[in-house]
């Protein structure tokens, strides 16, 4: 059984115009819509337009992350009242996805044949021009040495166009939480999304924790979904700059072993003031700025209550795999070599 949850936050208009396709072309799931706590007549219009939708109401906006860990939690209070099997698999949708016919059973035979494998997503490719990939997770996820996510299909702001150069299934570092499939059981094992860091990072972070248990990501370009992106905070939000800085330090404080852990953290201090500077410089607005210099300090400030998490990561950790992280720069690659495709960057 599979429960396909799309977490809302004011977007009638979004699934108003997307939901249709979910519903359509997912007839071996359930699908559910955790609201969380819109203040548009996001309820309204399911009731009236998707009656068959299942829906879960929560409290207050929670944040992508802990978002979906209350609407997973809330979920299952509710089947086990009713006596309805928990899933087996959950798979998190963003409610700007289009998907086609067929588009569920590449994902879910894979993972039926592949037991070590804990979470998957599908090719991401935008949907305002389909034949390109989508920024937010493209052909499946990796990091660079310094923390820097890319894409098969993308790196930074250059995104490629989809030839079929990445159709094979990999093992990839994550999977874009845009879309992704993902065992409950290993959702809980790993301790789900951090709840903390309230969106941006948050799917990287879990993946790489579950990485470091041994268990697999990997993405299934078979499968295809169609993403809009940027509905909820579009690019150049000083509060998604803020959230991306504040989080991808907070996921390498909890996750980078303690050999790499000072090295990694000196070069990010030198990095990240020095892309405050290029946003400055380059006539973004200030307070992309302002946001950089906050997310250092906030993450100095709270770093301390992630202790313990790290020393249970560390302690628990299995051999690393080689997909954890690849061992360049990519900052170097892109901008010093000039190497703006995945396989250009990798070589």
């Amino acid at each position: 059984m599979i429960s396909i949850v799309i977490l809302n936050w004011n977007g009638a208009k979004m699934m108003k115009k997307y939901l249709p396709s979910v519903i359509q072309h997912s007839k071996e799931a359930e699908i559910v819509v955790a609201d969380n706590a819109s203040t548009d007549d996001s309820l309204q219009m399911l009731k009236a337009d998707f009656p068959e939708v299942r829906t879960i109401v929560l409290d207050k906006n929670w944040g992508f992350a802990d978002g979906y860990n209350k609407a997973f939690e809330q979920l299952e209070r509710e089947n086990n009242a009713n006596g309805t099997p928990l899933p087996d698999f959950y798979l998190l949708l963003n409610s700007d996805v289009r998907v086609e016919e067929g588009w569920l059973t590449p994902m879910l035979s894979y993972m039926d044949n592949n037991h070590d494998v804990a979470a998957c997503q599908p090719k991401l490719l935008s949907d305002v021009a389909p034949n390109l990939f989508e920024y937010a997770g493209a052909c499946g996820g990796f990091i660079d040495k310094y923390g820097y996510p890319y894409c098969r299909g993308r790196i930074f702001d250059t995104v490629e166009e989809d030839k079929g150069q990445y159709d094979s299934v990999m093992d990839i570092l994550w999977a874009t939480g845009a879309c992704l499939l993902i065992r409950r059981e290993d959702y809980w094992n790993a301790g789900g999304l951090d709840g903390r860091f309230f969106a941006h990072n948050e799917e990287i972070d879990l993946c790489w924790r579950l990485n470091l248990m041994g268990r697999r990501v990997v993405c299934v370009p078979q499968s295809r979904a169609y993403h809009l992106g940027g509905g909820t905070l579009p690019k150049g939000n000083p509060r998604k700059t803020y959230l991306n800085f504040r989080n991808n330090l907070t996921m390498l404080y909890k996750n980078l072993p303690a050999n790499e852990l000072q090295h990694v953290m000196r070069m990010r201090l030198f990095l990240d003031y020095l892309a405050a500077f290029q946003m400055l410089i380059l006539g973004r607005s200030i307070g992309d700025f302002k946001a950089v210099l906050k997310a250092r300090h906030d993450f100095s400030s709270w770093k301390s209550y992630f202790l313990a998490d790290r020393k249970h990561i560390q302690a628990t950790a299995k051999p690393l795999s080689k997909t954890i992280r690849t061992p360049f720069c990519l900052l170097w690659q892109y901008y010093a070599k000039g190497r703006k495709t995945w396989r250009s960057a990798i070589s």
